[in-house]
């Protein structure tokens, strides 16, 4: 009788101990980003959507001489101009940088609009 009383008593721990481990591996592990604050679901750092109407300058004032032009109009050197400013930028800041043509109505060229897309994309392992 006691053999069969130690019996249950080692298998209720045995199931403790083994329910135990496997709820807590159930939990995501999550990374935040440095430059992320952590206030939202959502990073708004790589959002390429616009939350303000305020431009954020990235050394670009130059490229405000294109306000309005079409995506398909640029030339070769203009190309370079955006092609230049691009390669300067930190990964975190093509989102930001992005947002901020789309907010002062400068449309990229169509390469530099897809290089873009392509390193902000990367970064979020897409």
């Amino acid at each position: 009788m006691i053999y069969l009383l130690a019996g249950i008593v080692v298998a209720l721990v045995l199931a403790f101990l083994f329910s135990k481990r496997s709820t807590s591996g159930d939990e995501e592990q999550t990374q935040v980003a440095d430059d992320c604050c952590g206030a939202h679901e959502v990073c708004e750092t790589d959002s390429l959507l616009s939350s303000s109407d305020k431009a954020e300058y990235y050394e670009d004032e130059e490229l405000d001489a294109f306000k309005e032009k079409t995506a398909d109009s640029y030339n070769d050197d203009e190309i370079e101009q955006f092609r230049e400013i691009l390669f300067t930028l930190k990964e975190r800041e093509v989102a930001g940088w992005l947002k901020s043509l789309q907010i002062r109505q400068i449309n990229p060229p169509e390469i530099i609009r897809e290089e873009a897309l392509m390193i902000v994309a990367d970064r979020r392992g897409l």
